[in-house]
């Protein structure tokens, strides 16, 4: 999987569509190959886009869980520690 795409559910505060529209975009570019399409395949992408946004948005809604939402900001810090180990040569 691509490093980039950041798991969306169970965060508080919930995921905005801004963020889903980004890891979309993200998987687009990722499986087309492309970063930024031609002219002639720029509808073609668009409609990519919003079409695994809007899948990822329901899926994201209809999803259930248990366990308590997990906080951005501690798992950002995580994230920035696991960076850290990885690149500190």
């Amino acid at each position: 999987m691509c490093r980039n795409i950041k798991p969306l559910f169970n965060f508080e505060p919930p995921v905005t569509d801004d963020e889903v529209h980004a890891a979309a975009l993200q998987f687009v570019r990722k499986i087309s190959g492309f970063n930024k399409p031609s002219q002639a395949n720029a509808a073609a992408f668009e409609t990519a886009v919003d079409a695994i946004a809007a899948a990822s948005r329901q899926l994201l809604d209809a999803l259930e869980t248990s366990s308590p939402p997990k906080d951005r900001a501690e798992e950002a810090a995580k994230a920035r520690g696991r960076a850290e180990r990885r690149f500190a040569r």
